[in-house]
């Protein structure tokens, strides 16, 4: 079964050119298209797709607040979003971290890079890439508490184990890296970062990245 996909970007020439990319691909299809979030809503709800790739500035309403309706509390449906952006003009990517996206992508990230990116958020992964991950938290620090506020009740339900864990995947380290790290083996990671989300009541490794940061677990700018 083929992969598929919704363009969402006030861009046509953008859609086309990613469109192109996918249609390439025999295991994505590109099922729709749209130019702005509410049609982004719409063509999800009448589309049903797998994933849908999201531009954050559009007008009507912004990449954020779809992703929000899309993805949000009490939404059952198939669809991951996975944000893409510019990175140094986009400030609302954390937001939609926030609002359910399961990763983001760099509007000038490689071909290969894109298609990658629409498989492991098909298969129900994060697309957390460790460097971009760290500087944009760190670049949009003073959108998260500052660390003083008190710790959740939630983050007392994980082990000490768990809590290491869950400081490796706000540092974005893969499963293999942190397995490494902690010297044991990648099922067990699979098993632990399983536990945290499940505890947490958080859909995927993105989500416990922010969690992790604005539960003051991790501090922007800490290594």
């Amino acid at each position: 079964m083929a992969i598929r996909v919704l363009l969402v970007d006030d861009q046509p020439l953008l859609r086309t050119g990613f469109r192109m990319i996918l249609e390439a691909e025999q295991d994505l299809a590109v099922v729709g298209e749209a130019g702005d979030g509410l049609q982004a809503i719409d063509q999800v709800r009448a589309l049903q797709p797998d994933v849908v790739l999201m531009d954050i500035r559009m007008p009507r309403m912004d990449g954020v607040e779809a992703t929000r309706q899309i993805t949000g509390p009490g939404r059952d449906g198939p669809a991951k979003v996975l944000v893409l952006t510019t990175f140094d003009l986009d400030e609302y990517v954390v937001e939609a971290l926030r609002a359910g996206a399961s990763g983001f992508l760099l509007k000038d990230a490689p071909a290969n890079e894109l298609v990658q990116a629409i498989r492991v958020v098909a298969a129900g992964e994060a697309m957390l890439a460790p460097s971009i991950t760290r500087r944009l938290l760190d670049k949009y620090a003073t959108h998260l508490p500052s660390g003083d506020e008190p710790v959740p009740d939630t983050l007392h339900t994980l082990t000490d184990r768990e809590v290491e864990v869950l400081k490796l995947v706000a540092r974005g380290l893969s499963n293999a890296e942190i397995a490494a790290d902690l010297f044991v083996s990648e099922t067990t990671v699979k098993t632990h970062v399983g536990h945290v989300l499940t505890k947490l009541g958080l859909r995927d490794r993105v989500q416990a990245a922010v969690y992790a940061y604005e539960s003051g677990l991790v501090r922007p700018g800490a290594q």
